[in-house]
């Protein structure tokens, strides 16, 4: 066989016969698979099983018959609609795209009755649509409003505002976001542009009134119904800047003294790093940066359409256009036009349409004032505009109602909800006064020469109709205080500002006002006197008028109490300010009303909630004279529980600071605090009870207000677990304040005075009573102090009965379970410190004159006493009175079985006393 052929043999190719499968290669993929049926019932569900209305169309039904040629169809489909998701309102989620591009499409048709059934359900949509839910279908919308307003038919336009004040009301932000498109709507519906060979250029194009004779009202009306909507959409655009402040009573830009809101600080959290306080270097709240250089607002990184009304060129133009219409309009409605004769006077129309030009000169004015060069553009629109108002605005101010009887008149647009001349809609005051805060902001302290003599109407228009007595309500005031806040700024000497703050103070004076109005009076004199006290550091010129109306506060605080909590609030932050300034006027009227504030029983420290007690409770660090009587009421304060204990603790350490011994290194007020008042403060507020209340206690008996033993004469009364918890909170304050007087043994002297006076002899003490004067004694006590026999005895016996309470308390009594550790720690410390206590207490114990009952109970005490480290060896020291003890419990239980508590008694005295150890040893009582 040759080499080739033996090659060959290698690779053989395989013969494949006939009806014989291929065979598998070695590196076949194998291919097969298995496959199951899916079953998803909810997805496969027919049309015909979606939610339906009455006529049995579902939702796609009633969006497609919104396509018909028929306007009744579109009709009755939009009523479908409506009925539909009334009634299902989870359709509205799952096909929310296409109801609101197919109802949007509706704004422009031809028929009234279509366009009035897509208001009605844009209406119900808009109380079921969040804002975040339409925000991305809204450029569609607004889109359609855009198309409607514009439109060449006169009903689609007027259905138009329907949609409008819709959006307006329920998507003013989302509104607002188109606002250069929709302000050009505004003008074209009321306005065409003016064509001129002259005008060369299109950017110089004019803007005149148009007049539509084929309208279903007059122009006026028609005016009046586009400058309402107007002025509602320019309302949603100022409220939607947070840069734009209240004009009424806050401080302008350039003021250098803005108020400031406070920083409210926890001592106590701040020593903890529990609270970081920042500070800046001009003291205010933002902190200031010195640099030449200035971030660029987002703002400005957009398109000129984007920026809309925020754009500053944008609102000049804007201001260029529709500001020589208002002033078309206003000609038209002005007395000179409408009824010459009658001069000043105006009918209910003329004077919405002259208020609705105003509020949108004002509303621009706002605007302007929220960027950054506001100086530049008052003065702009002082140069374009102050000759245009003056001459048709100021000339028949002030202006006044006419009222005119109206016939009923049957008219086919009765029903027309565009015209709204009711007069009970008309305010003449706030036309007047509209005016005045737009013509007093195009006025300075520069211009005031040229100005005094349309200055000098508005002042006299103002201080008359504050002077009137005319009941106002909160809008027309909040305008009122504004304009006489920008005079005074405009001419700030007390010439010009005493008759404004004068004429004010006249309508505060006023009985019944309302909760707004009298706190829009409050802020304006607040404002008015911080303004003041920071000129008068200079140039001490204080108003009179001022000073009356801050002397008067406190009267009013004690006056009003929880009548009106939030004008309380208002008048002690006023009051808590003039008083840090240290104002005389306001101390001595606070001097003399304190005792009516501070009434523990109606002041109103006691009815206020809890932030406004604590803001009363720093005025008394502010008052010149803390008398006896003062210091009485405060007292009774601190102890009824009707204030938190931590401001009653506040309380004294302020009255220890106002006092003598508070350490002072330089020389505080004479005969601010008394000393013999303040320990009298003191020593009440320890006791926790008045005279008057302790005489009452006496003639109470028995379970369960008792608790008493036949062998101490004193009797405890059982107090509520609130009360006593909070007796305990402030006995630890004045503890406090009696342990830091310089002269321990004197001040031990006057409590021991006090105790035997008005205690000692007492049948009744309350538990908390007994408690805090043995925690007073234990801080005060050291070496070179002495009790006498008297205060020995009393305490003693307190000692015991508060034992005693403890022994047989129930443990299940909850509520005086949790006074156990403190009263006993109290009788222990007395005891451990007073080796002659134990002897009187132990001397007391003749179980020969007690009950078989009480022995277990005596027993366990003794062994108690034995057991306690503390005292170890004063229970040494009295071994023989303790082997006494023993032995007449032993003689009271002779013949009988003996008990496992006396067995425990005698194995306790063996251990601990009869073998008299050494030291005190660790094992210290549980019980």
């Amino acid at each position: 066989m040759t080499k080739k052929r033996k090659h060959q043999e290698d690779f053989q190719k395989v013969k494949l016969k006939v009806g014989k499968k291929k065979p598998k290669l070695e590196n076949a993929t194998d291919t097969t698979f298995k496959t199951k049926a899916i079953q998803i019932p909810e997805q496969l569900k027919e049309d015909g099983v979606l939610p339906t209305q009455n006529r049995k169309l579902n939702i796609k039904d009633l969006l497609s018959q919104m396509h018909h040629y028929s306007p009744g169809v579109k009709h009755n489909a939009l009523l479908g609609l409506k009925d539909l998701l009334s009634q299902y309102p989870f359709v509205i989620d799952a096909h929310l795209s296409n109801i609101i591009s197919e109802v949007a499409a509706v704004f422009t048709d031809k028929d009234s009755g279509v366009r009035g059934a897509a208001v009605h359900l844009l209406q119900f949509l808009a109380s079921k649509i969040r804002a975040e839910q339409i925000a991305p279908f809204f450029p569609l919308v607004s889109a359609h409003l855009s198309s409607a307003m514009t439109h060449i038919s006169e009903g689609i336009q007027e259905d138009s505002l329907k949609v409008l004040d819709v959006l307006l009301e329920a998507y003013p932000a989302l509104l607002t976001d188109r606002s250069i498109i929709l302000l050009k709507n505004f003008v074209e519906l009321i306005s065409h542009q003016q064509l001129s060979k002259r005008l060369k250029s299109r950017d110089k194009l004019s803007w005149m009134l148009s007049v539509n004779p084929n309208r279903r009202v007059t122009s006026q009306q028609w005016r009046l119904n586009v400058l309402t909507r107007l002025k509602k959409f320019l309302q949603a655009v100022v409220d939607g800047c947070s840069e734009i402040e209240d004009e009424g009573l806050q401080e302008q830009k350039d003021s250098p003294h803005s108020v400031r809101n406070p920083i409210c600080i926890s001592w106590k959290l701040h020593a903890n790093n529990q609270q970081h306080i920042q500070l800046f270097e001009n003291g205010g709240l933002r902190p200031k940066i010195n640099s030449s250089f200035r971030l660029r607002s987002l703002a400005s990184v957009m398109d000129s359409a984007e920026k809309g009304l925020s754009s500053a060129e944008n609102l000049k133009g804007f201001i260029e256009i529709i500001i020589p219409l208002l002033i078309e309009c206003w000609i038209e409605a002005s007395p000179a036009q409408s009824a010459p004769i009658l001069g000043n006077l105006l009918e209910s129309e003329s004077q919405q349409l002259m208020q609705q030009v105003l509020s949108i000169i004002h509303l621009l004015w706002k605007l302007t004032k929220r960027h950054d060069e506001t100086y530049k553009m008052e003065l702009w629109l002082r140069m374009n505009y102050l000759v245009d108002f003056k001459h048709y605005f100021m000339r028949h101010f002030p202006y006044s109602l006419q009222e005119t009887v109206k016939h009923k008149k049957k008219d086919s647009y009765k029903g027309n909800k565009y015209c709204m001349t009711s007069s009970n809609s008309v305010d003449h005051l706030l036309l007047n006064l509209t005016l005045c805060d737009i013509m007093v902001s195009l006025a300075s302290t520069a211009t005031l020469q040229m100005d005094s003599g349309w200055l000098d109407m508005i002042r006299k228009f103002v201080t008359d109709t504050l002077q009137d007595g005319s009941k106002l309500n909160s809008k027309q005031v909040n305008r009122l205080l504004g304009v006489t806040w920008r005079l005074m700024q405009i001419q700030q000497n007390k010439v010009a500002t005493e008759p404004l703050i004068k004429a004010v103070y006249t309508l505060y004076q006023q009985r019944n006002l309302l909760f707004p109005v009298r706190t829009l009076l409050l802020k304006f004199f607040s404002r008015v006197y911080q303004k003041e006290d920071l000129r008068t550091q200079r140039i001490r010129s204080r108003s009179k008028v001022l000073s009356r109306w801050l002397a008067g506060l406190p009267q009013q605080l004690a006056l009003l109490g929880l009548r009106n909590p939030e004008l309380s609030n208002q008048l002690i932050d006023i009051i808590h300010s003039a008083a840090s300034r240290s104002n005389k006027e306001l101390l001595q009227s606070l001097q003399a009303t304190a005792a009516r504030i501070y009434d523990p029983l109606e002041g109103a420290l006691v009815l206020l909630p809890a932030e406004a007690q604590r803001r009363l409770v720093q005025l008394v660090y502010f008052l010149p004279c803390l008398p006896a009587s003062l210091l009485a009421c405060l007292s009774r304060c601190c102890i009824m529980g009707r204030m938190s204990s931590e401001l009653a603790a506040t309380l004294i350490g302020i009255l220890h600071m106002r006092s003598s011994f508070a350490g002072w290194k330089c020389q505080v007020q004479d005969n601010s605090v008394n000393d013999v008042d303040y320990f009298s403060f003191l020593f009440s507020t320890l006791i926790g009870f008045s005279r008057e209340e302790l005489t009452g206690l006496q003639g109470i008996r028995g379970k369960p207000h008792i608790s008493q033993t036949q062998l101490s004469p004193v009797r405890l009364y059982l107090t509520d677990l609130d009360q006593f918890l909070h007796h305990w909170a402030v006995t630890e304050m004045i503890c406090h304040s009696l342990s830091t007087i310089p002269s321990q043994s004197q001040c031990f002297d006057i409590l021991q005075t006090g105790i035997c006076k008005y205690l000692v002899g007492l049948v009744v003490i309350p538990d908390s009573t007994a408690g805090s004067v043995l925690c007073a004694i234990n801080k005060l006590l050291d070496q070179a102090c002495i009790l006498s026999e008297n205060l020995h005895k009393f305490l003693a016996s307190c000692c015991y009965s508060l034992l005693y309470f403890l022994l047989t308390l129930d443990k299940e009594d909850a509520e005086h379970v949790q006074k156990r550790d403190m009263l006993w720690g109290s009788c222990i410390s007395a005891l451990a410190l007073l080796p002659r206590l134990l002897r009187l207490m132990l001397q007391s114990l003749q179980v020969s004159r007690i009950c078989r009952e009480e022995l277990p109970v005596v027993a366990q005490l003794l062994r108690l006493l034995m057991q306690h480290g503390q005292l170890r060896s004063h229970m040494i020291t009295n071994e023989f009175l303790v082997q006494q003890i023993i032995k007449d419990i032993m003689t009271l239980k002779s013949g009988e079985v003996q008990e496992q508590w006396l067995t425990d008694l005698h194995y306790c005295f063996n251990i601990y006393l009869a073998s008299h150890p050494q030291g005190p040893g660790p094992i210290n009582a549980v019980y």
